[in-house]
C-alpha cells in the first residue's frame, strides 16, 4: 500500500511538472500551439548583446550551440523599453518562433537621475511598454519569454504580473547567481564575462528546453 501511495504521488509530481513552466501553465501560454515561425530571437539590451566578454561568448550564442533552433542576437547595449520598440518591427521580419524579452534594467537605472518620484513614475512606464512589446510580439503569431532581472521588489512583481497578463513565460532573474559574484563579472562590475553568460544561458535553456519540448 505504501509503495502504491509512493507511486502515486510520483505520476502526481511527474504530471504537475509538465503542465506549467516557471508558475505558468503551460495551456495558458499564449501561441505555444500555433506558433509557426523558426526561429529563437533574444530581444534585449547590454545583457543580451554580450557586453563584458568577447565575441560569440553572449548568452544567446551559447544558446545557439545547447538548443535545436536558430538562435538570433536581436541585443542592442543601451535600450530601455522605449529604444527597443523603435526597432521592434524589424525584429519582428526574423521569423519569430520564441521571442526571450530581456528589457527593463535600463529603464531602473537612468530613473533615479531625477529623484525617487521621477524613479517610480519612470518604472510605471517601463512596464506599459514593456506589455506593449508583448502584445505585439504575440500579434505576430510568436511564444514570449520574459528573461526578469532582479532589481527590486516592484520590479519582481511587474514582471510576474506581466507574464501571469499576457500569457507569457518567465524567468524570474535571468542573472541568477551572476551579479555579487565576482567570478562571474567583468572588470566593468556591470555585465558578466563569459563564464557569467554561459550561466545565463544554463538559466535560459532550463525554460526553453521543456517549452520547446511543448511546441513540437
Amino acid at each position: 500500500m505504501k509503495r502504491f501511495f509512493l507511486i502515486i504521488i510520483s505520476l502526481l509530481i511527474i504530471l504537475i511538472g509538465g503542465c506549467s513552466i516557471r508558475g505558468t501553465p503551460l495551456s495558458d501560454v499564449t501561441n505555444i500551439h500555433s506558433a509557426i515561425g523558426g526561429n529563437l530571437i533574444c530581444f534585449g539590451d547590454s545583457l543580451t548583446a554580450g557586453d563584458g566578454a568577447e565575441k560569440g561568448n553572449d548568452y544567446p550564442s551559447i544558446l545557439r550551440q545547447k538548443l535545436d533552433i536558430p538562435v538570433i542576437n536581436a541585443g542592442q547595449s543601451g535600450d530601455t523599453t522605449e529604444k527597443a520598440m523603435e526597432r521592434l518591427d524589424k525584429v519582428l521580419e526574423q521569423d519569430p518562433k520564441i521571442v526571450i524579452v530581456e528589457l527593463g534594467a535600463n529603464d531602473f537605472l537612468t530613473s533615479f537621475r531625477g529623484g525617487f518620484a521621477e524613479a517610480d513614475e519612470s518604472n510605471v512606464k517601463a512596464f506599459q511598454n514593456l506589455k506593449i512589446i508583448v502584445n505585439k510580439i504575440q500579434n505576430a503569431g510568436a511564444v514570449v519569454v520574459i528573461a526578469g532581472i532582479r532589481l527590486n521588489r516592484k520590479y519582481d512583481n511587474g514582471y510576474k504580473s506581466l507574464a501571469r497578463e499576457t500569457g507569457s513565460v518567465l524567468i524570474p532573474d535571468i542573472m541568477d547567481g551572476i551579479y555579487g559574484n565576482q567570478s562571474l563579472m567583468s572588470a566593468d562590475n556591470r555585465h558578466p564575462n563569459a563564464a557569467g553568460y554561459w550561466k545565463m544561458a544554463d538559466t535560459a535553456a532550463k525554460v526553453l528546453e521543456p517549452l520547446l519540448g511543448e511546441m513540437k
